[in-house]
């Protein structure tokens, strides 16, 4: 333990890595662009200076505390330094304030107002160059990046897809793809990551916000929705709901008021996945082959391991995802309906993924050459919908969820974080239905946000091997051990995301780097699992009505890709 003098008052420290850190845990609220406690430190933007004692300016996000310093982090020499940098970024910067999509919340428009940058003395002497439209998931506006880097780091260290980088040196840096590439022409598995860390509007969501209103107003569709379970537990957030509140209900009745005809819960949908995806795991074993089975469920993890890892192809489950499945059984479930009110039906999927809109796409994502989901808006887009409508959720009444397909398990809200795809899986395989058997379950290693967790269970008289991982850099060290023989497994599940499915690319951005709002997010959903009658996809009478029902001699037709 050490002991720094912070704007002359003590404060102890410890193993802090910084004295940036030491600085925000003492309560002071210093600014910065390129500094995540995720990613490396990289020092580049330099709002994060402090001054110490004999007055040297450093960037306190690269110095180590040390025991005695004495620093200052509020001196008119900071205030000049920290304005000069903001005037320079927005005179390279596209003004577009008003129309651009994160408006109110961009990090360098909220800074320069908190720092009383209210003129703008030099000209922009950048060349504008034309968007980037050509992924599905992710739209780049090079006019509006700021150079911190942070989207590179997150690629390259958290994500290890490298598909952003520096390019070009001095006036004429550029952040760009490989071969400056538009970036649906690369490798890019659509996570957003990159998008979730840009303090400005240089990467945003790929909008389909004015498809959906279209369907809303048109008399001859209906048009049917799916809700993901870790949007719940975050669309609040844009609200003024505490971090983690599960607004479901509010969502359902807003939707409902904006002209939605039907609104259903993807967890119905991971329920189906459990049974199908338990299914394919005893085959394998039994069969020994294609072993182990990796899950399906995160469609940039499929594309990553098509793209990197094409050898591990085979071990991918066959099945859908949850939005996949709820998809073609809403679908085919229309093909009925139409012939009794002639409307077609439009499916739109609300999901915490920005892949997920890459996902339906995919040619295995057609039935009978009908596309099984339509449309997918991001949490960040049902929130700008329901403030065009001038709803509020904290003041909605919650309503429940429509039936038939409204009804689910709580193991298939947990497919939303990491780990709960496994949970979910051994539940079901153990038929675990007592709350002691729940809970060996939960203590067997399955939670927590450790980078690669390992469990054993026993299943038949033989033991399990199984890994979770989440961040593909994690997934890509581990898939390397396997590759090597280290490392022997039967099921790995598999997440793009840090965190899982709470902290995708269509979630809200964090306005800080704090850990605790993924947190939230996840004891959200743990705690919608814990409220639930229902806790075993195999208890749920909806999904196995539809064994007998729609997917009569459709299962795999309906449930399965073709692989």
């Amino acid at each position: 333990m050490g002991v720094m003098t912070i704007n002359n008052r003590k404060v102890e420290f410890t193993d802090e890595q910084n004295v940036l850190t030491v600085i925000r845990n003492a309560g002071i609220d210093i600014p910065t662009f390129c500094y995540h406690s995720e990613l490396s430190t990289h020092g580049a933007c330099r709002l994060c200076v402090v001054e110490d004692d004999k007055g040297k300016v450093f960037a306190s996000c690269s110095e180590r505390p040390r025991d005695g310093m004495v620093i200052f982090t509020n001196t008119r020499k900071l205030r000049h330094h920290r304005r000069m940098i903001i005037e320079l970024l927005l005179a390279a910067h596209c003004r577009d304030c008003t129309t651009c999509s994160p408006n109110g919340i961009c990090e360098l428009q909220k800074l320069a107002k908190r720092l009383g940058v209210q003129e703008v003395r030099f000209d922009n002497y950048k060349e504008t160059v034309p968007l980037d439209f050509s992924s599905p998931s992710v739209v780049r506006d090079p006019n509006k990046c700021i150079l911190c880097g942070d989207c590179v780091r997150m690629c390259h260290e958290v994500q290890g897809v490298g598909i952003l980088g520096f390019a070009q040196r001095g006036s004429k840096l550029q952040i760009t793809t490989p071969f400056n590439r538009d970036l649906g022409a690369t490798d890019c598995v659509g996570c957003g990551q990159c998008r979730i860390v840009c303090p400005t509007g240089a990467l945003t969501v790929k909008r389909n916000v004015d498809e959906v209103w279209a369907a809303l107003e048109d008399p001859n569709t209906r048009v049917v929705a799916q809700i993901a379970p870790a949007v719940r537990v975050a669309v609040g957030e844009y609200f003024g709901l505490p971090d983690g509140a599960n607004a479901l209900g509010q969502l359902v009745a807003a939707m409902r008021d904006m002209g939605f005809d039907a609104v259903y819960d993807t967890d119905l949908g991971a329920d189906l996945t459990v049974i199908e995806e338990s299914a394919e795991l005893v085959e394998r074993l039994t069969s020994g082959e294609n072993l182990p089975l990796f899950t399906s469920c995160c469609p940039a993890w499929v594309k990553f391991c098509e793209t990197r890892y094409p050898e591990f192809r085979k071990h991918i489950s066959t099945c859908r995802s949850p939005q996949q499945m709820f998809g073609a059984v809403i679908k085919e479930e229309a093909r009925l309906k139409a012939e009794e009110d002639g409307r077609k039906t439009v499916m739109v999927s609300v999901m915490p993924c920005t892949a997920k809109k890459a996902e339906i796409s995919r040619p295995e994502h057609f039935t009978d050459g009908e596309q099984d989901v339509d449309f997918v808006l991001t949490t960040s887009e049902i929130a700008e919908m329901i403030k065009t409508t001038g709803l509020d959720l904290k003041n909605v009444t919650p309503e429940a969820l429509d039936m038939p397909f409204g009804m689910s398990s709580g193991a298939g809200a947990i497919f939303g974080t990491t780990g709960g795809v496994t949970e979910a899986v051994l539940r079901y395989v153990t038929n675990s239905i007592k709350p002691e058997q729940m809970e060996e379950i939960k203590f067997s290693g399955v939670r927590g946000n450790d980078a690669v967790k390992e469990a054993t269970v026993n299943l038949g008289g033989r033991e399990v091997k199984i890994a979770i991982v989440h961040g593909l850099a994690n997934a890509a060290a581990l898939l390397e051990k396997m590759k090597a023989g280290e490392k022997v497994y039967d099921f790995v599940e598999v997440m793009t995301c840090r965190h899982g499915c709470v902290n995708g690319g269509g979630q809200p951005a964090p306005t800080q780097d704090n850990p605790q709002i993924k947190l939230a997010r996840q004891k959200g959903l743990y705690n919608y699992d814990s409220g639930s009658q229902i806790k075993v996809s195999s208890q749920n009478p909806i999904a196995l009505s539809l064994y007998d029902g729609i997917l009569k001699d459709k299962v795999h037709k309906l449930l399965h890709n073709g692989h």
